[in-house]
């Protein structure tokens, strides 16, 4: 159970890495995620299935979801056609896109083709260990060395220019720089991030199916709540790390959900109405100060720390 987690929750972050990069980041509202994320399984469905090694075909699915951002970049740029309907146009046609990469088949097996994962487990399973704990230390080192190529990348200038973009996109423009580079580079980066992530969940679940898309970039958005609702920090390592640790949680409710929801007449047609309100609670929860309601009605009265007030009672800043 909980290897299993584990194995979702490092996968998906990934992908909700991407979405940071994005949503929060470059404060662009992209949902190609729901498209590129498919793409990736789609791609990797047709390198393993031409003889192209497992490897490769990771980057490779990288890559083609670095074109999916590019081209929502040229439809936002180029067309002055809104973020959020640049992202839903490019997530539409991708659905053809991944249908033609997979010779319009709808889904792919992997059962007779090795991949990263059948290989680790026949690794373990010949010097008796666990295959999914095995696979859980591989996603570890993999996903923690591309967080940490992510923390340097951000420290760079261009990963500062990066988040000042998101900030104040006047004050980068001010500079002589470029927004719509910097803007197209983070795009296609986190979709590129959510195509790898897609790759590696069709390797796991051993087939790859143009509908594993359907509310991914809803389930991204529920990690990145949840994580920044966990943690509270500005600073970059911090904020990647939480990124993963949201996205473990995320799938630990989900899979709680699963299996102790029919106590309560659940069942997996519920798990969507279930992310819905998990992100309306934390959106709730991060525009009230709960920690600071706490703080304030759990004070002494005779507590001499408290903050002076002006004449009609109001706390001062």
């Amino acid at each position: 159970m909980i290897s299993g987690i584990l194995i979702e929750g490092l996968i998906y972050g990934i992908m909700v890495l991407g979405v940071f990069m994005t949503f929060r980041v470059l404060n662009f509202c992209d949902m190609t995620v729901d498209g590129s994320f498919p793409l990736g399984a789609c791609v990797l469905a047709a390198c393993l299935t031409h003889g192209i090694a497992p490897a490769a075909a990771l980057i490779i699915a990288f890559v083609a979801g670095c074109i999916a951002g590019f081209c929502t970049t040229l439809i936002y740029t180029k067309l002055r056609i809104p973020d959020l309907l640049a992202g839903i146009l490019m997530m539409t046609m991708l659905y053809s896109v991944n249908l033609r990469v997979m010779s319009n088949h709808a889904n792919i097996s992997f059962l007779r083709i090795p991949t990263i994962f059948s290989n680790l487990t026949a690794w373990a399973g010949a010097n008796g260990l666990s295959g999914d704990w095995t696979v859980v230390i591989f996603l570890v080192l993999f996903v923690g060395a591309l967080t940490i190529l992510l923390n340097l990348f951000f420290s760079t200038d261009f990963g500062l220019t990066m988040g000042a973009l998101g900030a104040n996109p006047q004050m980068v423009t001010s500079q002589g720089v470029d927004a719509r580079f910097v803007r197209g580079v983070g795009i296609c980066f986190g979709d590129g991030l959510a195509a790898l992530s897609g790759a590696l969940f069709a390797m796991y679940q051993g087939f790859a199916d143009v509908g594993s898309g359907t509310g991914v970039v809803v389930s991204g958005l529920a990690s990145l709540m949840l994580g920044e609702f966990i943690v509270k920090s500005n600073k970059i390592a911090v904020q990647t790390l939480r990124v993963l640790l949201g996205s473990i949680l995320y799938r630990a409710l989900m899979f709680l959900s699963r299996r102790y929801g029919y106590t309560i007449g659940m069942n997996s047609n519920d798990l969507k109405l279930i992310t819905g309100l998990l992100i309306i609670v934390c959106l709730i929860i991060s525009q009230t100060d709960v920690a600071g309601w706490f703080k304030e009605h759990l004070r002494r009265p005779n507590d001499s720390s408290s903050a002076p007030t002006d004449q009609k009672g109001v706390r001062s800043c």
